[in-house]
């Protein structure tokens, strides 16, 4: 829109400017030419006669024969001035041979332009401080020591050449700014039907990212119509592979489950071999669970943090409603979590879970984001963790039960989620309530792709 408006506001303006310009030229053409045809009808009736000019009283043109009509005529002459190189040169020193009548009363400049014989000159001179055009012409009547040379001028008031450049100015430049705004209203609606499909679009990629569609279902013009088939396929190629995964994963789940449930029912088996295989059990959870995760997939919908977070909040006050916790949420409107829903729920369950457990009687919730990043930040008024344990919990491959009570239940489960989210998981204590802060933030600006296995 502004690139169209910039065209068309400036293009007429040039345009406008061209024309006026050609429209000067033309009429000032138009006006020597008349100049000309009133000098040629001055010298048809003037006759030289023993070195003395002889001129009618009345000139054919009436405008001469007016006083002050606008329209003059003056002849001076011109005394030659022979050169040591024998080349006849004539002086600036015009004495006035002949005025017509419109001239009476007006006091003519001598500062008048005096062109060589055989030629002429069209300018503009001041006349009682009114602009005149005036068109020159020198002539010579006679030959060599007899010649007789003189300069005609015709003088004509430039109010008339004014007032109708000044009209012309004005209707075109009236005219011109009514194309203006007819050309930048038919631009808006031409464009605005032009652009309609990717204005289309583009709602329906936010209902996508938001997860209120699953894809495209609105008809494109043949020019966005590849685009759209291959986002569709590329959609619901993604949907179903993260479908057949999960159900791979679920299978292998359970048939994992009952053999080793088997094995350990055994009541042979020694101690060391019972605890050997409940750790197996639990890896083979936590794995599961791990690979299960959606983590960088190459399309992410976008999962809205205030509904996931407030089904969390109400399930927590009625699990921990005898503690009389004080739950303060904060979630900036629109806030989204590119990634999917179960992640998220995982990872805000378990962190909210481990703060209702350390919790004395007050947690804060609050979720942040802008253009490059998303931050979670849970707080409660607990004990805290300590500096030492903080970097044990986020080691790779610490186990969970040697966390403290209250903190520690699935964080590495949630540690790993953030991670392939290329996000990012830190502890602190929290300067407003005292205990543990679990802070979680999620690199919008940078986008890394794992491997799909």
């Amino acid at each position: 829109m502004l690139s169209a408006m910039f065209m068309v506001m400036v293009m007429l303006p040039i345009i406008g400017i061209t024309l006026s310009n050609a429209f000067n030229e033309q009429l000032q053409s138009a006006l020597e030419n008349e100049l000309r045809a009133y000098s040629f009808s001055i010298f048809s009736v003037a006759e030289v006669e023993n070195n003395q000019l002889l001129m009618p009283e009345q000139l054919l043109e009436n405008q001469f024969n007016v006083i002050q009509s606008g329209l003059y005529a003056e002849i001076t002459t011109i005394k030659p001035v022979f050169a040591e190189n024998q080349v006849i040169q004539y002086p600036l020193d015009l004495s006035t041979l002949w005025q017509s009548t419109s001239l009476m009363g007006v006091d003519l400049t001598k500062d008048l332009p005096s062109p060589k014989i055989g030629e002429s000159l069209f300018t503009e001179v001041m006349i009682e401080d009114k602009p005149h055009m005036v068109y020159s012409i020198s002539v010579s009547f006679g030959e060599s020591e007899a010649s007789f040379p003189v300069t005609l001028h015709i003088f004509k008031d430039e109010a008339e050449f004014l007032a109708i450049t000044n009209g012309f100015k004005q209707q075109l430049w009236i005219w011109l700014v009514l194309l203006i705004v007819v050309f930048i209203i038919a631009q808006f609606i031409w464009l605005k039907w032009t652009l309609k499909p990717l204005n289309t679009l583009t709602l329906e990629l936010e209902n996508v990212e938001q997860g209120k569609q699953n894809s495209l279902e609105q008809t494109y013009p043949i020019e966005l119509e590849q685009v759209t088939t291959q986002l569709n396929t590329l959609l619901s190629t993604e949907q179903n592979q993260r479908k057949r995964y999960r159900n791979a994963l679920s299978d292998l789940a359970h048939s994992l489950k009952t053999p080793l449930a088997v094995i350990q029912s055994q009541p042979a088996l020694a101690q060391d071999t019972k605890e050997q295989i409940t750790n197996i059990s639990n890896m083979v959870e936590h794995q599961l669970k791990r690979a299960q995760s959606a983590g960088e997939s190459s399309w992410h919908l976008g999962v809205s943090i205030e509904e996931t977070a407030n089904k969390l909040v109400n399930t927590l006050n009625k699990i921990y409603r005898d503690k009389l916790l004080k739950l303060s949420v904060n979630i900036q409107e629109k806030a989204l979590f590119k990634g999917d829903e179960a992640d998220l729920m995982e990872i805000l369950g378990n962190l909210l879970d481990n703060a209702c457990k350390a919790a004395k009687s007050k947690i804060d919730f609050s979720v942040s984001f802008n253009a490059d990043s998303l931050r979670i930040a849970i707080a409660d008024d607990g004990q805290g963790i300590e500096e030492s344990q903080r970097k044990a919990i986020l080691e790779r491959g610490t186990r969970a039960d040697t966390y403290k009570k209250g903190h520690g239940i699935g964080l590495a489960i949630v540690r790993d989620l953030v991670s392939s989210y290329n996000g990012e998981l830190t502890i602190k204590n929290s300067s407003s309530l005292g205990g543990a802060l679990f802070v979680l933030t999620f690199n919008l600006g940078k986008i890394k792709t794992l491997p799909q296995t």
